[in-house]
């Protein structure tokens, strides 16, 4: 294992320009980029935007360099005193991927790799991957946490976190990444973010879950999302693509998918893919309502009573996991064993309660709630349930085009289901202003397009400022016989302990 690379070579390959000093510092880089809190000596700090302080703490803590997208205040001044090595960076995002190709390089070279990326259910798709390997006995990375707050890869976190579970783990043999389909943060989009950083992995196996609208504002149709999420196969350079075959928009992927490279079909229904011939590139997966298991080779493989969660999305991310497996010839029952012990990431359509049953989950995207609100309905039919309760916290601070959206899928959703006629479903708005920070304050405008999208669509709701009301009130008018079911992001992640001291 080598950890030497020259300054000037580093400065280059990040496409940087070197101010300060023209080597590192101290002893030299020792083999870690990190963050400037966690950074030992001889690490390389990476950061969006650092000042003049932060260059003296870097230098105090013998930091090896510091590579940055935005130099502040005096920062380069103070470099230029103290001879402190900086690199400035013209993208952040590259400078990511390249740390996080030379930590694989060099601290997991022989590991087999899966890179998970789509709009809904990667975290899932990554997590049950993880526990599969895992279960069988491998020493495994993943950086899909319950919060998903490394999957972005904007940052060293990955890096670092890589080189701290090969050391606790003594070696690696396989990697798990979800990456984030679209990337940036308010006008800076980082176009080609999925492609940039699975080429830095350089995976075996790319999994894309499906494609739908998110992250307003960075783009601005469900196109420009497909083709950001598409990077993921455009940069599989061996091993297998594994496709939703249920979306188009992922489907057609497969015209992207290199001819030395394998397919792997996923469906929740096999008349989808009865025309699609099994062959030594192509194989394919499915879930039969029918016969309530998952077909694989024509046999059932798992029956739906053996699966760890039984609503449809999720049992779409299971076939995604399980074709990852299988596509890093993992023997067949280990698949399955590893799959019926599976526990849930937190918020993933987590039961928190039995009477009424409460049920938790992270949607946060229209598609997303759409899905989970299904999924909710059909387990209160089948469970004889009298009402269907959704309490969902509105995303501050993310714009009224966002939260138009999640709106107008909430009252779609709603207003469909109850057209059949069956149980009722009461929508509970909160904004959480007790839960909050300054970052996912819900303004204004914001709860005025929400509450004039579902006033337009006659849909009827009860909104609250504060989330412990929603969830008391929720509590007290529900009967043992209800469902709740708590979905939204930030607003709603307070929401179990609150429960706690509720229940």
């Amino acid at each position: 294992m080598t950890k030497n690379i020259k300054i000037e070579d580093l400065t280059q390959k990040i496409n940087g320009t070197l101010y300060g000093s023209n080597d590192y510092k101290s002893l030299g880089f020792t083999g870690s980029f990190t963050t400037l809190n966690s950074a030992k000596k001889g690490d390389i700090v990476i950061r969006h935007k650092i000042n003049g302080k932060g260059v003296e703490i870097a230098n105090k803590k013998n930091v090896a360099c510091i590579i940055t997208l935005h130099p502040l205040d005096d920062c380069l001044e103070i470099a230029d005193k103290l001879k402190y090595p900086i690199i400035v960076v013209n993208k952040i995002e590259e400078a990511n991927a390249y740390a996080i190709k030379w930590t694989v390089e060099n601290y997991a070279p022989n590991t087999k790799r899966v890179v998970v990326t789509g709009t809904n259910g990667k975290s899932t798709t990554t997590h049950m991957v993880y526990h599969i390997l895992k279960n069988f006995g491998a020493k495994v990375f993943t950086n899909t946490d319950a919060r998903s707050e490394f999957n972005t890869l904007i940052d060293p976190m990955v890096s670092k976190l890589l080189v701290q579970s090969y050391n606790e783990q003594k070696g690696l043999d396989y990697l798990v990444v979800e990456v984030s389909e679209v990337q940036g943060w308010e006008d800076y989009f980082m176009k080609n973010h999925a492609y940039l950083m699975s080429e830095a992995i350089n995976q075996d196996v790319s999994v894309v879950t499906n494609v739908a609208m998110d992250h307003i504002g960075l783009v601005h149709d469900v196109e420009e999302v497909k083709e950001e999420t598409e990077g993921l196969i455009k940069s599989l350079t061996h091993g297998t693509a594994v496709l939703n075959y249920d979306d188009e928009r992922v489907r057609i992927m497969d015209e992207t998918v290199k001819e030395n490279c394998n397919i792997f079909y996923l469906s929740m229904d096999p008349e989808n893919l009865e025309n699609i011939k099994t062959t030594n590139r192509i194989n394919k997966l499915s879930y039969s309502d029918e016969k309530e298991a998952i077909i694989y080779e024509d046999k059932i493989f798992l029956k739906l009573d053996e699966l760890p969660f039984q609503s449809h999305h999720f049992i779409q991310n299971t076939l995604s996991a399980i074709a990852s497996t299988i596509s890093l010839n993992i023997p067949l029952e280990q698949i399955k064993e590893g799959v019926k012990s599976y526990k849930p990431l937190k918020r993933r359509f987590v039961t928190l309660n039995e009477k009424p049953l409460i049920i938790d989950d992270f949607a946060h995207n229209p598609e997303g709630i759409k899905a989970t609100i299904q999924s909710a309905f059909k387990t209160a039919n089948k469970n004889n349930l009298k009402t269907l309760w959704v309490i969902d916290a509105i995303r501050g601070s993310r714009g009224i085009v966002l939260n138009k959206l999640i709106a107008e899928a909430l009252s779609d959703v709603i207003n469909n289901l109850q057209e059949e006629d069956q149980i009722p479903i009461n929508l509970i708005l909160s904004c959480s202003e007790d839960e909050v920070d300054h970052n996912n304050t819900v303004t204004p405008q914001e709860r005025k397009i929400f509450e004039d999208e579902l006033n337009k669509e006659n849909t009827e709701y009860v909104i609250y400022d504060k989330l412990i009301d929603a969830l008391s009130d929720t509590v007290e008018f529900s009967t043992p016989d209800d469902l709740i079911l708590l979905i939204g992001a930030q607003g709603m992640d307070p929401a179990e302990e609150l429960l706690k001291k509720i229940l």
